[in-house]
């Protein structure tokens, strides 16, 4: 791959992977860098997702995707850009192995969650199994009528305890700290019946019938648990070029995915905006659109 590719697509997740099957089919020469840390991979069958009303995985999904995108002509590079620069009218990508060009580029690197303390072979268990949950808007639908735990002490918490109160009446939350809630909070939790219990949250394990932890008032088990704890947001090689980002570090865009920097644009979960694999893939399809259009009003090419 010596020559210039037309877009270099960085992440291969719902997002990466839905720009490059556009780019592609827009006979357009694209790679996609992939990391192999998709936040989709841990997704151990979803029913959220349009099409499959008895659930995918999100490595089958992935898997499909990247199929798709092989079969337009895509190029999938596993490895990961450590340095993205400006080169001439485009940008240079380099990584253990990775060395290119291009004149475009997308950035999907998307973001990871923050994880209670939890060793990481339990971690995978507990979402195998279903009791270790990130995202209630996908599959709050699963825990209708359960027992749930939210772990975490902030306002993101507390409305992630309000959003899930509509599926069920027993929900706990659990502070990730020793301190307590804003009285205002504090108010508004009771009044919907959310039960606050004293942490941290600490030495889980699976049990028969949930995931156990250890917290202030004891040992607990819930039939689902809900880190609201945040998240790392991986917008560092668009922030190197001078890209905006907002205080939380999302990737700033137009309506159209471009970002402040020329030539650079940005699509998925590194966006702000509604973290589902709908909205990203919806992301990627204007991103796609947007830059095989802006290199045909720039270079005769593509006329």
């Amino acid at each position: 791959m010596s020559d210039q590719l037309d877009c270099l697509v960085i992440g291969g997740g719902p997002a990466g992977l839905t720009a490059a099957i556009y780019l592609a089919r827009f006979h357009l020469s694209v790679a996609v860098i992939d990391e192999g840390s998709s936040r989709a991979l841990q997704i151990a069958c979803t029913r959220n997702h349009a099409g499959f009303p008895a659930g995918i995985s999100g490595r089958d999904l992935l898997g499909r995707m990247r199929m798709q995108a092989i079969k337009y002509g895509a190029c999938i590079i596993d490895g990961r850009v450590r340095q993205l620069d400006r080169h001439g009218a485009g940008f240079f990508a380099q990584g253990q192995d990775i060395a290119l060009d291009a004149r475009a580029v997308l950035i999907a690197t998307g973001v990871t969650n923050r994880r209670p303390p939890i060793d990481e072979a339990l971690h995978a268990e507990a979402l195998q199994s279903g009791r270790l949950r990130y995202c209630p808007v996908c599959d709050g639908y699963e825990v209708t009528g359960q027992h749930v735990a939210v772990i975490g002490s902030d306002a993101r918490a507390a409305k992630e305890c309000e959003f899930l109160r509509s599926f069920t009446d027993r929900i706990s939350l659990i502070l990730d700290g020793r301190d307590g809630l804003a009285e205002p909070v504090a108010k508004r939790l009771a009044s919907i019946g959310v039960r606050v219990i004293g942490g941290p949250a600490e030495q889980f394990a699976l049990e028969a019938n949930g995931l156990s932890l250890s917290t202030a008032a004891g040992r607990l088990c819930f039939e689902a648990v809900y880190p609201a704890l945040g998240s790392v947001i991986h917008s560092e090689l668009a922030t190197a070029l001078g890209a905006a980002v907002t205080e939380e570090g999302c990737i700033k865009v137009d309506s159209h995915q471009r970002t402040s920097v020329a030539g650079l644009y940005a699509a998925g979960d590194v966006v702000i905006g509604l973290d589902q694999i709908s909205h990203a893939m919806g992301e990627a399809g204007v991103a796609a659109t947007t830059i095989r259009n802006d290199l045909a009003s720039s270079c005769p090419r593509f006329r």
